[in-house]
């Protein structure tokens, strides 16, 4: 006996054909813009000339071929944005006040928590809203960052490994954060 396929099996395997024929474009995909066939861009990017070729047209942008302008592009999100001494000067006081509060941690078992409500009520922040990096765990409190602040001013704080404490007036990075991100692999 030979078996038939429904109504229905026949619509779903249209709709699958139509599906999978598609519709879009196929000059949408990021990937047709990024190099044709033979290698050569096609989408109208293409690598920035080496000093020794002739420059291209100012308005035909180009991917940087230097690895020294490719790393600093690569971690431009670390740059501070530009304050100025007005706002340097404003924040200074909070600065010296944390440079106190954390201080007054040094030599003691204090912890994320203590840290970060010292530092919270030296920026006049609450303590979620302070940033904290740790290095090294241990019974003293050492290798501690903090950071936080309003806008794009922020006041960083420090203790080393020597014990020493330390705050600054900077600029919040361009990825929004006071203290920079690690980087790295």
């Amino acid at each position: 006996m030979t078996r038939r396929p429904s109504s229905r099996t026949a619509a779903g395997t249209l709709l699958f054909a139509v599906l999978v024929a598609g519709c879009a474009d196929p000059s949408d995909d990021p990937r047709a813009s990024a190099s044709g066939a033979s290698g050569t861009p096609s989408g109208g990017m293409r690598y920035c000339p080496s000093p020794q070729e002739p420059p291209l047209d100012p308005s035909v942008p180009c991917i940087s071929q230097d690895p020294a302008q490719k790393y600093a592009e690569n971690h431009a999100y670390r740059q501070e944005m530009e304050i100025g001494e007005e706002e340097r000067a404003g924040a200074q006081g909070k600065a010296d006040a944390l440079a106190e509060a954390l201080k007054g941690l040094v030599g003691k078992p204090a912890g994320e928590v203590e840290v970060r409500a010292a530092a919270a009520a030296a920026l006049d922040l609450e303590p979620a809203d302070v940033e904290y990096r740790a290095g090294t765990p241990g019974k003293v409190l050492r290798d501690v960052v903090v950071g936080g602040g309003r806008g794009k001013v922020c006041v960083n704080g420090s203790i080393d490994s020597q014990g020493d404490a330390t705050a600054e007036v900077a600029g919040r990075t361009m990825d929004g954060t006071c203290l920079p991100g690690l980087g790295g692999h």
